[in-house]
């Protein structure tokens, strides 16, 4: 087995492969002068099983590039398997038509993944369940939930504790977490009037004297969770943290958390943090290392991943 990993997040590898006991694979992934991506490997692949870890975030049509060639290379090289390891699928949020004339991006990039040469992939919390089924060749969807729960009963009394989905669609993901933690749940009931933005509406549940937990897949402007924490707190919420899988915090979304009243944002480091999101005073990184490196080692011995969540 030997595991390689792109730009995009090199702390998580190198957490991943000391997880694993293994060192990381050798391999330069850089760019000519006008910025077109060069990659080789430096190890003898032939007949392996491979793991390319990359996630394709900011700048994301980079990564997903560095991606597709890194398993081309790998291919070519004749490694026996390759799974293309991705702690973020980029272009999750495009999974259907929301109008005329638009594309499905996630269908597109799961064919171009398959293209390339993966022969399977491993990916954390997508955004829509269905997007497994854009992939023609075997995917699993790993879930934060269990990591998320234990942080939870570290840092909390759960006797008090809450959970909370900022907005409909995200209510089975939360029901899962309240399920763990044997509590109640509360929905935030949000109507979008346009992208980007979001105005709460109304708080289904009794929140009174709770430690609110919002749970959500991704935090990109911040603009939801920050809208949701005020609105918990009106309704009388002792505390409003907020767990997030996928930290893709854009421009000014730092600076929106940190002046919030949400008391901590929890985000795993399926994307790597920028020094701001490192130094920001209420947000804290859960590292997803051991779940992701048991899924791959599960992977390479033939092994059942689904019983990781059990």
């Amino acid at each position: 087995m030997k595991l390689f990993c792109g730009n995009s997040n090199p702390q998580l590898a190198e957490a991943i492969a000391g997880h694993l006991h293994i060192p990381l694979g050798k391999a330069t992934v850089r760019r000519f002068a006008d910025q077109e991506i060069f990659v080789e490997i430096h190890e003898n692949v032939r007949g392996q099983d491979v793991f390319v870890l990359q996630s394709t975030s900011y700048p994301t049509n980079d990564h997903l590039m560095e991606l597709l060639i890194m398993i081309d290379a790998l291919r070519r090289s004749s490694a026996r398997r390759i799974t293309a390891v991705i702690p973020y699928f980029g272009y999750a949020r495009q999974d259907r038509k929301p109008g005329p004339r638009t594309p499905i991006s996630a269908k597109l990039v799961a064919n171009l993944i398959t293209e390339a040469g993966a022969n399977r992939v491993l990916t954390l919390d997508l955004h829509a369940g269905q997007i497994q089924g854009f992939f023609d060749i075997p995917t699993d969807n790993l879930y934060a939930v269990p990591v998320i729960a234990r942080d939870v009963a570290a840092h909390y009394s759960t006797d008090n504790v809450m959970v909370v989905s900022p907005d409909t669609g995200g209510v089975v993901r939360a029901r899962a977490l309240a399920k763990r933690l044997d509590c109640l749940l509360a929905i935030v009931d949000k109507r979008r009037e346009r992208p980007g933005e979001s105005e709460v509406m109304n708080v289904i549940g009794e929140v009174k004297g709770k430690d609110c937990l919002l749970l959500d897949d991704i935090v990109d402007s911040g603009g939801t969770l920050c809208n949701a924490a005020e609105a918990l707190l009106k309704k009388g919420a002792k505390s409003v943290t907020a767990y997030i899988t996928h930290g893709v915090l854009s421009s000014g979304a730092v600076a929106r958390i940190t002046g919030s009243r949400l008391k901590e944002l929890v985000i795993t480091d399926s994307i790597q943090p920028t020094p701001a999101i490192e130094q920001a005073p209420n947000i804290r990184i859960l590292s997803i290392a051991p779940l992701l490196g048991e899924a791959i080692a599960r992977t390479a011995a033939e092994q059942s991943v689904s019983s990781l969540f059990d």
